[in-house]
Order: C-alpha cells, then structure tokens, then sequence
C-alpha cells in the first residue's frame, strides 16, 4: 500500500495499519518535503516521484490510501492516483467503535482510534474521522470530508462534500450543513448551513463565503 503523504496524518495512517497488522510493502509518497528522511522511523520508504508510485501500483500492489488532512486536497489526491493505476482503499482503527446495524461506510475512508459511530450511518468516499469523534444515529456525511478531534456529530445531521468540521466542534441535532463549509473549532452550530462557506461562534454564524470547488459530485 502507498500511503499519500509522509509527515502528519500519514503517521496516524501507519499507527491503523500496525493495529491491523497490515505494514507489509506499506511505502509512502512525498515529493514535497525535501527535508525528511528516505525513510520514516528507519523503515517505511518514503517515494519521491510519481513513476515510482506507478511502479509501485504495477509491480507490487495498486492500492493507496489518503494520509493528509483537507477535502479538497484529498479529493485531488484520489483523482490523481486513480489515473496512475491505483486503487482507493480505507484503513478503519480495530480500536474504533462502530454500530452494527444499518451503516455504510464508502471506500477511502481514514476511521482512527477513538471514533465512535451509531447505527443507520452512511460515511461516503474518501473521508477522514479523526481521534474521539462521535457520529451519532442517523447521520449522513457527504464524500471527503474531515471530522477533526473532539468532534460531535448528534442524531440526524447531514455534511456535504468536501467540508471540514473543526475540533471540538459541535453540530446539534437534526442541522445540514451544506458542501465546501468550513466550521471553525469549537463551534457549537444549532442552525442549517448554506453550502460554500466558513462559520464559527456559540452559536456559530458564517463569517466567510468560499470559493465553489471546480469538481465533479463524488
């Protein structure tokens, strides 16, 4: 496996992938931080260019998974590596707590020690719930995605695409919060959320309008 990334989240990525006991051939890929090493803790490969990852998927094994933060980056991620042959696979903590009745969980999805997740969820491609976020009952949370620390998400709340929910933020029952939003950490949000911006406060107001993302629907 090639995990996207090499510094942050990606070590996270390698902490789910020794509780599945999955580290053999896992590599990593960064062709921007010219300053780490050719290898993390003195045995993970880092890959510094895209033909070794092509040669990578061709003669090893064609999956990756997302090791950075950022829906946006993620998405453009996914789309990049698809296209070299690769194949989007999710990497979900043993440690992680989750409902056995009614959820769905998309492919690509980076589910970290500490989540706790009802039942009658549906997760789509490619998102990422970080460390002791709680997703509860009922809740819809659009492609790619970033639940950050801390999160909690009550009972029957939908997320659009591409947004990112910042730590210790929480979002009430029974809200949508729209696709490309930005909610500030710490934020308690009682209300709907229109898509394309950022919002922050208790209660949380929108304070930015953002730029629509120049994607396709997931």
């Amino acid at each position: 496996m090639v995990i996207l990334g090499a510094k942050g989240f990606a070590k996270g990525v390698l902490e789910i992938l020794y509780q599945l006991d999955k580290l053999d051939d896992v590599v990593l890929f960064d062709d921007v931080s010219h300053d780490s090493p050719q290898k993390i803790y003195g045995r993970f490969t880092i890959l510094r260019n895209i033909d070794k990852v092509k040669n990578h998927f061709e003669k090893v094994n064609d999956e990756f998974t997302i090791g950075i933060g950022n829906p946006l980056l993620r998405k453009m991620m996914n789309d990049k590596f698809i296209k070299l042959g690769g194949s989007l696979v999710s990497t979900i903590s043993p440690k992680a707590v989750i409902g056995h009745f009614g959820n769905k969980i998309g492919a690509g999805c980076n589910i970290v020690t500490g989540t706790v997740i009802d039942n009658s969820v549906t997760i789509g491609k490619g998102c990422l719930l970080n460390t002791n976020s709680t997703i509860g009952h009922d809740v819809n949370i659009g492609c790619f995605v970033e639940i950050c620390p801390g999160v909690v998400v009550s009972g029957n709340v939908q997320i659009g695409d591409y947004s990112f929910i910042g730590s210790n933020a929480t979002l009430l029952p029974h809200i949508k919060i729209g696709s490309n939003v930005v909610v500030a950490a710490g934020s308690l949000v009682k209300n709907d959320v229109p898509d394309n911006c950022m919002i922050a406060g208790t209660p949380a107001i929108i304070k930015k309008i953002l730029q629509k993302p120049n994607f396709n629907i997931c």
